[in-house]
């Protein structure tokens, strides 16, 4: 058996942006002297001329970003996910948000799987940050595939966007002929009667183990893939939830705020439904390999099968 190719989803963030520049001449990137990371190095070695890097100075990047925006461009302001929406959040409120300006955040190194940088740097909260921004339509890719397709879809998209992306290797499970990319719309990866896991990120994979391993033991576990978590698409969610009467959600991210909440939010408007919450559990991360971190923090697709396991106990 073949090994499953890996790839971060920053290098299908920075070779979308190459691909677009070709299509889109009004397309500006810029970085706040993370360029080599955030993989927007690539669009600055293929443009130079749309290109700039505005040093750490994120809130003034996403200024800056926001001037051009107004004048016309489509504008990519990249940095870590701790960066971009932490210190720049007041700016991308007011400046990009306020007046629906065409600025995309491109946030790399997000969650815990940023690994050895520690707790400083993996940032559990971003989703949470950009989701309370009115307009702001926020997405977090499974894959490489999905990241490319986000890039793509984000340019597309008339307003502010927030794209999440990561710095580990993870498995590329998105490469089909029939894959299909849209804002707002979630994608079933596998049915399921008896419980419904919905997942974002890099969790999509882990979600797949766990159900693989959950059918071995009878249990029939549907599998969702949310990689826009707003605008939510409560259909899948709702259609599902009726289906299995029980919701699990999976996030590399805080349960606070994120897809998790969203979820709730849904259900228990439109149909009231058991959800557990699995992310970060109002915990800091910490220092160590991304793949340690994601077992000791029950992320892996062995972990997410012990707590869908514990979660369906309760019934």
């Amino acid at each position: 058996m073949s090994e499953v190719k890996k790839i971060a989803t920053r290098e299908g963030y920075g070779e979308a942006l190459v691909e677009c520049g070709k299509i889109y001449p009004n397309l500006v990137v810029m970085d706040a002297d993370l360029a080599e990371s955030t993989k927007t190095a690539m669009f600055q070695k293929a443009y130079p001329e749309r290109f700039f890097d505005c040093g750490i100075a994120e809130g003034n990047m996403v200024g800056v970003a926001a001037g051009l925006a107004a004048a016309g461009k489509v504008v990519f302001a990249s940095s870590f996910a701790m960066f971009a929406t932490g210190r720049a959040y007041e700016q991308i409120r007011n400046s990009v948000g306020y007046p629906k300006l065409n600025v995309k955040i491109g946030a790399s190194h997000a969650g815990i799987t940023v690994g050895e940088d520690g707790a400083s740097h993996q940032c559990n909260e971003d989703i949470a940050l950009m989701r309370s921004i009115p307009g702001m339509v926020v997405m977090n890719p499974s894959d490489y595939i999905e990241a490319k397709e986000a890039v793509k879809a984000a340019i597309k998209h008339e307003g502010p966007v927030y794209l999440r992306f990561g710095r580990a290797n993870v498995p590329v499970i998105n490469d089909r002929e029939d894959y299909h990319f849209e804002i707002g719309k979630g994608t079933l990866l596998k049915e399921g009667k008896d419980v419904t896991i919905i997942a974002t990120g890099v969790m999509v994979n882990s979600a797949l183990e766990a159900a693989k391993a959950l059918e071995a033991e009878g249990i029939q576990a549907e599998v969702i893939n949310i990689h826009t978590i707003k605008p939510l698409d409560e259909e899948i969610v709702v259609a599902s939830a009726r289906k299995t009467g029980k919701v699990v959600t999976a996030e590399e991210h805080s349960v606070i705020g994120g897809l998790g909440s969203a979820v709730c939010d849904c259900l228990c408007e439109k149909l009231p439904t058991p959800v557990y919450k699995i992310g970060m559990q109002d915990v800091y991360g910490e220092s160590g390999s991304a793949s340690d971190l994601m077992v000791k923090y029950r992320l892996d697709g062995e972990g997410v099968y012990a707590q869908v396991k514990e979660f369906l106990s309760k019934f």
